[in-house]
This record gives C-alpha cells, sequence and structure tokens, in this order.
C-alpha cells in the first residue's frame, strides 16, 4: 500500500496511539519487530505516553543485534485490523525484573481496517490438516493450503460432496496444526473450486479445493493463529535466502 493510501488510517498523538498499544498489550498481540539484519516475534509489556516496553525475544544473540539497529518496523496482526509503527531504535531496559527492550513512544502509526487478511501458505511437510463434517453427514479431512486470521484453503484428497454450493456453515472445524496444536471453529464454506497442476507424468491433476472464512475468534484461538502465521512467514523468508 501507498505511503498516500495509507494516510487515511494514520493514527497521530499520544493519546491515538496509546490507546491502540494498550488494546495490543490487553490482548497479548504477538508484534514482528523487522530491521536490516532480521526480524524476530515479541509482545507489548507496558505503554504509557511517553514510552513502550517490549518483551525479548527466544535468541540472545538477536536480542542484542537488535539493540544495535536503527529504524526498526513492528507489524501486529490482529483480526479486524493490521498495526503498524516504526522506532528509531530500542535500548535495554527491565520489566518487574527481567531484561526488556525500551523506547521512545512513537509520534505516529497506522492501523489498517481491511476485509482481507494477509494470508501465508502452509508448507507441505509437515502437513496440516483440516477436519469437517459435511452438511449431509459424513465426516471430511483436507489439507491446507493456506492460511489468515479471517479463514483457511483446503485441498481435497477424496471426492467432495456434490451438494456443496458454498456458503453452508460448518460448526466446530478441527484445524491440526502440528507442533503448534490444534482449534475448532465455526467457519461458512465461501468458495468451492479446484487446484490444476502438471504432475511428474506431464499429466494435469485436479484437486478440489474450498475456501472457509471464520465466523469468530476468541482471542486465546487468535494468538495461536497470529503465532503460526508469523512462524510460517519466517520459515519461508529463511529458505527463500538460503536459495538466493
Amino acid at each position: 500500500m501507498k505511503e498516500e493510501e495509507k494516510e487515511q488510517y494514520l493514527k497521530r498523538g499520544p493519546l491515538a496511539v496509546l490507546a491502540v498499544l494498550k488494546n495490543l498489550h490487553k490482548n497479548q498481540t504477538p508484534v514482528l519487530v523487522s530491521h536490516d539484519r532480521g526480524q524476530f516475534i515479541t509482545r507489548l509489556l507496558y505503554a504509557d505516553k511517553e514510552r513502550l516496553l517490549l518483551d525479548y525475544g527466544s535468541n540472545d544473540y538477536e536480542n542484542q543485534l537488535a539493540l544495535t539497529m536503527k529504524n526498526l518496523h513492528l507489524t501486529a496482526e490482529t483480526q479486524g485490523a493490521k498495526v503498524e509503527f516504526a522506532l528509531n531504535a530500542l535500548e535495554a531496559d527491565n520489566h518487574e525484573g527481567l531484561p526488556a527492550f525500551g523506547a521512545d513512544l512513537p509520534d505516529v502509526l497506522w492501523m489498517i481496517q481491511r476485509r482481507e487478511f494477509f494470508r501465508v501458505c502452509v508448507p507441505l511437510d509437515p502437513v496440516y490438516y483440516c477436519h469437517v463434517k459435511w452438511p449431509g453427514g459424513g465426516e471430511g479431512r483436507m489439507r491446507l493450503q493456506d492460511l489468515s486470521l479471517g479463514g483457511v484453503g483446503v485441498l481435497g484428497d477424496a471426492t467432495l460432496p456434490e451438494t456443496l454450493q458454498g456458503g453452508e456453515e460448518f460448526k466446530k472445524m478441527r484445524l491440526e496444526l502440528g507442533e503448534y496444536g490444534q482449534l475448532e471453529v465455526d467457519a461458512a464454506l465461501i468458495n468451492v473450486g479446484q487446484r490444476s497442476i502438471v504432475g511428474n507424468k506431464n499429466e494435469t491433476v485436479v484437486t478440489p479445493r474450498l475456501s472457509f472464512r471464520f465466523a469468530s475468534l476468541s482471542f486465546a484461538q487468535e494468538r495461536l493463529l497470529q503465532n503460526v502465521i508469523f512462524s510460517l512467514e519466517r520459515l519461508a523468508r529463511e529458505k527463500a535466502t538460503r536459495f538466493q
């Protein structure tokens, strides 16, 4: 998004900025910190009209590196918006006796309300599955292809019920997310389609593809999905860097 297009989402001044940051802190929303030499995931520990505190990351080298960097970019994904802001630098500080990053409260931030959510592609290994109960009876298991805070795209290994048209509601759809655990969500089927690829023998392989939109997420479910999305995005970036 161009800077001039983002102007309408601008939050300016301590009160407006602090209100958004307080919400991130209350919901324990993961925050992605990016700089010229890497990125890491953290959480907001404290914020007032002058200053904010961020939790240290899990890697000590990354923490020390972050303290030397300038012009850091921070993003957080909530179910209804994407929050972006910049910090000139991070300082070594502490919170409740534990090390933390400190920084001056940013003058501005962007809170971008949107209908479309950032989607991350799910890797082939390990496989993440989606389990549903079909409206007409029976159960289905499909592979997750992409994931966002708004919903999922899945690929079917077997023939789908012919009655599916879109608009059906699914209660307690179960997502198996490997090492991140699993969750059950209510969702609506918004699209029935297919994916076509060319196989090893130069034949066209057609796979059913369904798109689901989540009805709602609890704070705990949203935090879990945020962690998964950030982690998968980081793995994809690391993989792309290795093959450059």
